[in-house]
Protein backbone atom coordinates (compact mmCIF):
# COMPACT_ATOMS: atom_id res chain seq x y z
CA UNK A 1 0.00 0.00 0.00
CA UNK A 2 1.43 3.26 -0.78
CA UNK A 3 2.06 5.68 2.36
CA UNK A 4 0.31 8.88 2.15
CA UNK A 5 3.86 10.88 2.25
CA UNK A 6 4.92 9.79 -0.81
CA UNK A 7 1.69 9.68 -2.61
CA UNK A 8 2.86 12.26 -4.75
CA UNK A 9 6.21 11.25 -5.13
CA UNK A 10 8.11 11.28 -8.85
CA UNK A 11 8.07 7.88 -10.32
CA UNK A 12 12.04 8.13 -9.49
CA UNK A 13 11.41 8.09 -6.07
CA UNK A 14 9.09 5.16 -6.08
CA UNK A 15 9.91 2.14 -3.90
CA UNK A 16 6.79 -0.23 -6.23
CA UNK A 17 8.27 -2.98 -7.22
CA UNK A 18 5.87 -2.54 -10.40
CA UNK A 19 6.87 0.58 -10.85
CA UNK A 20 11.12 -0.53 -11.34
CA UNK A 21 9.72 -3.63 -13.05
CA UNK A 22 7.89 -2.09 -16.14
CA UNK A 23 10.74 0.50 -16.51
CA UNK A 24 13.29 -2.75 -16.82
CA UNK A 25 10.96 -4.14 -19.20
CA UNK A 26 10.47 -1.29 -21.81
CA UNK A 27 13.88 -0.39 -21.77
CA UNK A 28 13.19 1.00 -25.46
CA UNK A 29 10.87 3.04 -23.68
CA UNK A 30 10.63 6.50 -21.34
CA UNK A 31 8.11 5.18 -18.23
CA UNK A 32 7.09 8.08 -15.97
CA UNK A 33 4.64 6.96 -12.93
CA UNK A 34 2.49 8.93 -11.07
CA UNK A 35 0.38 8.24 -7.36
CA UNK A 36 -1.93 10.47 -5.73
CA UNK A 37 -4.65 10.27 -3.08
CA UNK A 38 -8.05 11.65 -3.85
CA UNK A 39 -11.36 11.93 -1.52
CA UNK A 40 -13.56 10.39 -3.92
CA UNK A 41 -14.76 6.98 -4.16
CA UNK A 42 -13.07 4.60 -6.62
CA UNK A 43 -16.13 3.54 -8.74
CA UNK A 44 -16.42 7.31 -9.03
CA UNK A 45 -12.95 8.28 -10.19
CA UNK A 46 -13.21 4.99 -12.59
CA UNK A 47 -16.38 5.76 -14.35
CA UNK A 48 -14.95 9.33 -14.85
CA UNK A 49 -12.04 8.19 -16.41
CA UNK A 50 -13.26 5.36 -18.32
CA UNK A 51 -15.37 7.75 -20.21
CA UNK A 52 -12.20 9.23 -21.89
CA UNK A 53 -14.17 12.04 -23.42
CA UNK A 54 -14.14 13.81 -19.86
CA UNK A 55 -10.29 13.62 -19.83
CA UNK A 56 -9.57 16.75 -22.42
CA UNK A 57 -11.08 19.20 -20.96
CA UNK A 58 -9.68 18.97 -17.26
CA UNK A 59 -6.07 17.64 -18.62
CA UNK A 60 -3.63 20.55 -20.05
CA UNK A 61 -1.87 18.47 -22.33
CA UNK A 62 -4.81 16.93 -23.95
CA UNK A 63 -6.03 19.08 -27.16
CA UNK A 64 -9.03 16.43 -27.48
CA UNK A 65 -9.82 12.44 -27.40
CA UNK A 66 -12.21 10.56 -29.91
CA UNK A 67 -13.97 8.27 -28.90
CA UNK A 68 -14.61 6.13 -31.62
CA UNK A 69 -15.79 2.64 -29.65
CA UNK A 70 -16.20 1.67 -26.29
CA UNK A 71 -12.35 0.17 -26.48
CA UNK A 72 -11.01 2.68 -29.46
CA UNK A 73 -9.64 6.21 -29.40
CA UNK A 74 -8.08 9.02 -30.99
CA UNK A 75 -5.95 10.95 -27.99
CA UNK A 76 -4.13 14.55 -29.42
CA UNK A 77 -1.73 16.19 -27.16
CA UNK A 78 -0.03 19.38 -27.37
CA UNK A 79 3.74 18.69 -28.02
CA UNK A 80 6.16 21.16 -28.15
CA UNK A 81 6.71 24.14 -30.36
CA UNK A 82 2.78 24.41 -30.90
CA UNK A 83 2.54 21.58 -32.15
CA UNK A 84 0.30 18.50 -31.94
CA UNK A 85 1.09 14.45 -31.71
CA UNK A 86 -2.43 12.41 -32.25
CA UNK A 87 -2.44 8.20 -32.13
CA UNK A 88 -5.02 5.66 -31.90
CA UNK A 89 -5.50 4.00 -28.76
CA UNK A 90 -6.97 0.86 -28.00
CA UNK A 91 -8.20 -0.31 -24.26
CA UNK A 92 -6.36 -4.03 -23.55
CA UNK A 93 -7.76 -4.58 -19.79
CA UNK A 94 -10.56 -2.90 -18.30
CA UNK A 95 -11.54 -4.16 -15.06
CA UNK A 96 -14.67 -1.73 -13.88
CA UNK A 97 -14.19 -0.07 -10.96
CA UNK A 98 -9.99 -1.02 -10.47
CA UNK A 99 -8.12 -0.49 -13.81
CA UNK A 100 -7.71 0.45 -17.37
CA UNK A 101 -5.06 -0.24 -19.53
CA UNK A 102 -4.57 1.06 -22.94
CA UNK A 103 -1.96 1.01 -26.00
CA UNK A 104 -1.46 2.83 -28.49
CA UNK A 105 -2.36 0.53 -32.23
CA UNK A 106 0.11 -1.16 -34.26
CA UNK A 107 2.05 1.70 -36.63
CA UNK A 108 1.14 4.86 -35.01
CA UNK A 109 3.74 7.78 -34.70
CA UNK A 110 3.64 7.67 -30.92
CA UNK A 111 4.54 3.78 -29.10
CA UNK A 112 2.28 4.31 -25.47
CA UNK A 113 0.70 2.30 -23.44
CA UNK A 114 -0.33 2.52 -19.70
CA UNK A 115 -2.19 1.92 -16.91
CA UNK A 116 -4.66 3.80 -14.32
CA UNK A 117 -5.27 1.36 -10.65
CA UNK A 118 -7.98 3.43 -8.76
CA UNK A 119 -7.68 1.54 -5.31
CA UNK A 120 -10.49 2.14 -2.11
CA UNK A 121 -8.63 3.64 0.80
CA UNK A 122 -11.62 3.54 3.10
CA UNK A 123 -12.80 7.31 4.71
CA UNK A 124 -9.63 8.73 3.21
CA UNK A 125 -10.79 8.50 -0.57
CA UNK A 126 -8.85 5.97 -3.25
CA UNK A 127 -5.49 5.90 -4.44
CA UNK A 128 -4.92 6.71 -7.94
CA UNK A 129 -2.15 5.33 -9.78
CA UNK A 130 -0.65 5.96 -13.30
CA UNK A 131 1.84 4.14 -15.38
CA UNK A 132 2.61 5.15 -19.02
CA UNK A 133 5.09 4.22 -21.21
CA UNK A 134 6.04 5.74 -24.11
CA UNK A 135 8.81 6.26 -26.93
CA UNK A 136 9.60 9.85 -27.65
CA UNK A 137 9.07 11.15 -31.42
CA UNK A 138 12.59 12.27 -33.00
CA UNK A 139 14.27 10.24 -30.09
CA UNK A 140 16.74 11.60 -27.61
CA UNK A 141 16.40 15.55 -29.49
CA UNK A 142 12.60 15.06 -29.44
CA UNK A 143 12.85 14.19 -25.60
CA UNK A 144 15.18 17.01 -24.57
CA UNK A 145 13.22 19.56 -26.31
CA UNK A 146 9.94 18.16 -24.76
CA UNK A 147 11.71 19.21 -21.62
CA UNK A 148 12.84 22.21 -22.22
CA UNK A 149 9.17 23.09 -23.32
CA UNK A 150 8.26 21.36 -20.05
CA UNK A 151 5.53 18.85 -21.99
CA UNK A 152 7.82 15.36 -21.54
CA UNK A 153 5.32 12.64 -20.54
CA UNK A 154 7.18 11.94 -16.77
CA UNK A 155 6.98 16.09 -15.77
CA UNK A 156 2.92 16.35 -17.34
CA UNK A 157 2.10 12.65 -16.27
CA UNK A 158 1.94 14.45 -12.74
CA UNK A 159 0.28 17.50 -13.39
CA UNK A 160 -2.68 16.08 -15.24
CA UNK A 161 -2.97 13.61 -12.16
CA UNK A 162 -3.06 16.66 -9.88
CA UNK A 163 -5.69 17.80 -12.11
CA UNK A 164 -7.70 15.40 -12.10
CA UNK A 165 -7.26 15.05 -7.87
CA UNK A 166 -8.78 19.02 -8.30
CA UNK A 167 -11.05 18.59 -10.30
CA UNK A 168 -12.79 15.76 -8.87
CA UNK A 169 -12.46 17.12 -5.53
CA UNK A 170 -13.63 20.75 -5.89
CA UNK A 171 -15.80 20.58 -9.61
CA UNK A 172 -12.32 22.95 -11.12
CA UNK A 173 -9.18 23.14 -12.01
CA UNK A 174 -7.40 25.66 -9.76
CA UNK A 175 -4.69 27.69 -12.60
CA UNK A 176 -3.53 30.88 -12.76
CA UNK A 177 -3.24 31.28 -16.19
CA UNK A 178 -6.25 33.42 -18.10
CA UNK A 179 -8.43 31.58 -20.07
CA UNK A 180 -9.21 32.84 -23.70
CA UNK A 181 -13.12 33.34 -22.35
CA UNK A 182 -11.42 35.83 -19.72
CA UNK A 183 -9.11 37.66 -22.16
CA UNK A 184 -12.39 38.65 -24.08
CA UNK A 185 -14.10 39.49 -21.17
CA UNK A 186 -11.27 42.03 -20.35
CA UNK A 187 -11.10 43.29 -23.78
CA UNK A 188 -14.64 43.65 -24.18
CA UNK A 189 -15.37 45.61 -20.60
Amino acid sequence: MTNAANADAPATAARDKDARAAEAERDESQVSAAVVTIARPTRELYDFWRDFSNLAPIMENIESITVESDTRSIWTIKAPAGRTVSWEAVVTEDQPGALIAWESVEGADVRSSGRIEFRDTGARGSIVRAVIAYDPPAGLIGELIAKIFQREPAIQARRELRRFKQFMETGEVATSSRTRAHHAEHKAG
